[in-house]
């Protein structure tokens, strides 16, 4: 990609980004549905060449194409309900408690183009048209999307396949457009007319490109979703309940796509005796190997794998196998080990890491009082934290382990398994550092679209200067928040 290049993608974005914004809700919605459609009308050749590029399962591939359909036609139907533009309105007020209010009408309004960087181990559901490319262009904005260099030829078609339908349903030309590179991606991050940025992958990398957001002349929002170790805790009292289902959920969590989700459950905590042993060594052997996505995972996984298994007091209840070809591709099967809860204290620089790939670590505990203490001590932000109890298990210690993880991560799992995000207007897929760079968002769910967009208020302007959906006869037919003249004078009254 030469620079003449990337000047004039960046170029286009810019000129059409107030006629995308400027766009009417049905307009804008009926481009995202058709982009939904097309995706699924090419499923058959975008899939195989999913698989080709990432080994992963057809099965897994199809699901995940369906979703990012849906999750596209959900933000359609998003941007027709207007809800998200958060329109407020005081009334003029020459009563009011402070002195005269004037007349003050506040929204959101798109940002701008934005920048998406692509994920490598969800082709569709966070690359192309995943969630953040398709918030972005809910939320007015055109996108200018980096592939991902471990599907090059998808990225390819995805995008042909996307742009194609958003022009023929009226979108401008260029709404979507599609750059390669490390180097240009990080050129097209220090462009001025960029307003905003997005990136799901390490917390090496993604560090490195909010630093970069954060340091050009004019600052722009970043949010990254980088790293997450997603630690579920299990009672006594649930094991006795339901050992089977959960030895079955969890090597099924933790083996699904090769482990290659930032919702794997890296960390299971455990009573100390519980004899998960046998159990879990005999379903991870039924487990068949699987590809990981390419050789630069490969290595990484590797590494800390090796590095999992070689650390003091660690006790292997499923070794798994990695097997690498002479291209350095990989196949691997499940890795679990178990550790007292002293020894993850003691070695947790070699521990405590993410392990990228089908490894998960049982902690053993002796005190349930004692496990949000641990916690606490040894986890920073998640994505997710996951308890299984008993029903109608109620605990200072299972109270405890709820609010630590609700101080601690984005979501709280009762049961069940943080792998798959569930495409739904409550979601929430974030969490404190190191989970994303930003833990007031979300990339999953209709939240997603405000990260795009910014506030912006209007005072005393005449009705025929508004914005539509600030006008009275609000044309959008939006939900407008109203503060009516002479409200000032009864505030407390609740109380």
């Amino acid at each position: 990609m030469t620079t003449q290049n990337l000047d004039a993608i960046a170029a286009r974005a810019a000129e059409i980004a107030p006629r995308w914004a400027a766009t009417p809700p049905h307009e804008r919605a009926k481009a995202l549905v058709a982009a939904a459609d097309a995706l699924m009308a090419a499923q058959s050749d975008l899939v195989a060449t999913a698989m080709e590029e990432t080994g992963l399962s057809e099965a897994r591939l199809s699901g995940e194409l369906k979703r990012t359909a849906v999750q596209l036609k959900l933000f359609a139907e998003t941007v027709v309900d207007g809800t998200y533009l958060d329109v407020r309105i005081d009334d003029a007020d020459p009563d009011f408690v402070l002195g005269v209010r004037p007349d003050v009408r506040r929204y959101r309004i798109p940002v701008g183009p934005v920048l998406n960087f692509a994920a490598s181990n969800f082709p569709f559901a966070f690359s192309v048209a995943g969630g953040d490319t398709a918030a972005a262009l809910a939320a007015g904005c055109p996108v200018i999307v980096k592939a991902h260099s471990g599907h090059p030829r998808l990225s390819v078609q995805t995008a042909d396949v996307v742009a194609t339908a958003l022009e023929s349903a009226g979108a401008p030309k260029g709404t979507l457009q599609l750059i390669s590179g490390q180097q240009a991606g990080v050129d097209m991050l220090n462009d001025p007319r960029i307003k905003a940025g997005s990136f799901t992958g390490s917390i090496r990398v993604g560090r490195m490109l909010a630093d970069i957001a954060a340091a050009r002349p004019t600052p722009i929002p970043f949010y990254g979703e980088l790293g997450s170790v997603n630690p579920v805790f299990v009672t006594q009292a649930a094991l006795e309940e339901n050992a089977d289902g959960i030895l079955d959920g969890f090597i099924t969590s933790v083996s699904g796509s090769a482990g290659q989700l930032c919702t794997k459950p890296g960390f299971l905590f455990a009573p100390a005796g519980s004899a998960l042993a046998e159990g879990i060594a005999s379903r991870a052997a039924s487990v068949a190997e699987h590809r990981l996505l390419n050789p630069g995972i490969t290595s990484g996984y590797q590494s800390r794998r090796d590095a999992v298994l070689s650390a003091p007091g660690v006790r292997v209840l499923a070794e798994g196998v990695l097997r690498i070809d002479e291209d350095g591709q990989g196949w691997a099967t499940p890795t679990v080990v178990s550790v007292p809860v002293n020894v993850l204290r003691e070695h947790r620089e070699a521990l405590l890491d993410e392990s990228f790939g089908p490894l998960s670590i049982v902690v053993e505990y002796d005190d349930a009082d004692e496990l949000a203490a641990v916690a606490e001590d040894l986890f920073e932000g998640n994505l997710t934290g996951t308890v299984h109890a008993a029903t109608g298990e109620d605990s200072p210690a299972v109270r405890h382990l709820v609010d630590w993880i609700s101080r601690s991560a984005g979501r709280v799992l009762f049961g069940g398994w943080p792998t798959g995000v569930a495409v739904t207007p409550a979601m929430q897929h974030g969490g404190p550092w190191p989970a994303t760079t930003n833990d007031s968002s979300t990339s999953v769910g209709t939240a997603a679209i405000t990260r795009f967009t910014r506030p912006v208020a209007y005072q005393n302007a005449p009705q025929e200067m508004l914005p539509e959906p600030l006008r009275d006869d609000n044309p959008w037919g939006v939900p407008q928040h109203r503060t009516p003249a002479g409200e000032s004078r009864n505030w407390g009254s609740v109380a």
